[in-house]
């Protein structure tokens, strides 16, 4: 696995990656274990297909993030090249079902003519703009996947625009819309401050990447002011399911 000039040995390298990638694991699975992997265990309602399917999905490519950053740390090139046409295929479904269960959400709010409404569809809008980012980073890096330096940072920002949503979710009562959107920052900025100081410079893919997702956390601190974090927070599950709020 290549690395860009004056870097440190490609083993630490490996282990960074693999470590982000299960950090990124753990904070999907405990914000998102009361309203879908351990929901039966908290007497949460039963969901819609759709949802269902989202949550497969992207469960599917945060697995996949994990499975290929711990290939390439065991040198197993080969292998993560086989399983990167699978994982091509799966970031198309990434982008399919979020965009349709997003505006599946905001439809039966509009529909129902509930009180959410107005503040849902607005927070659709910020997250088809995630959905849009993912899909840019992703098809960059598969574009420059025979520049490994430039691919990895990619596909590592490509967490960066579904953290949101996970962070938000995290079962403690102190969470608010400004600590998740801070959250996020700190996983972006900390890898780039990481990379930085290992590799003694910034990789063009941070460089670009990093201040495409800070005007996405910007915009969303501005634009989400005043929402409040209750509405911010409530379970996309609910939303597609249009159940009462925790």
């Amino acid at each position: 696995m290549n690395v860009i000039a004056g870097s440190v040995p490609s083993r630490t390298d490996r282990r960074f990656f693999v470590g982000a990638a299960i950090a990124i694991a753990l904070i999907v699975f405990f914000g998102f274990a009361r309203s879908y992997y351990l929901r039966s265990l908290f007497g949460m309602p039963a969901l819609p297909l759709l949802v269902h399917i989202h949550g497969l999905v992207m469960t599917g490519w945060v697995v996949l993030l994990a499975v290929q950053s711990s290939l390439i740390a065991a040198h197993r090139v080969q292998w993560h090249r086989r399983v990167g046409v699978f994982g091509a295929v799966w970031a198309v479904l990434v982008v399919i079902l979020g965009t349709t269960t997003t505006l599946h959400a905001a439809a039966r709010e509009v529909r129902g003519h509930t009180a959410f409404a107005g503040i849902q569809v607005f927070i659709t809008t910020l997250d088809l703009l995630q959905m849009a980012l993912f899909a840019g980073f992703v098809t960059v890096a598969i574009l420059l996947r025979s520049r490994p330096d430039y691919h990895k940072r990619l596909m590592l920002l490509t967490i960066a625009c579904m953290l949101p949503d996970a962070l938000a979710r995290l079962p403690v009562s102190f969470m608010t819309n400004s600590l998740t959107l801070l959250g996020l920052g700190v996983f972006v900025f900390g890898c780039v401050a990481i990379g930085t100081l290992r590799h003694r410079r910034l990789h063009p893919a941070f460089g670009w990447g990093c201040p495409v997702v800070r005007h996405h956390i910007s915009r969303g601190a501005i634009c989400r002011a005043g929402t409040g974090v209750d509405h911010i927070r409530k379970p996309a599950a609910e939303l597609a399911g249009n159940y009462p709020g925790r």
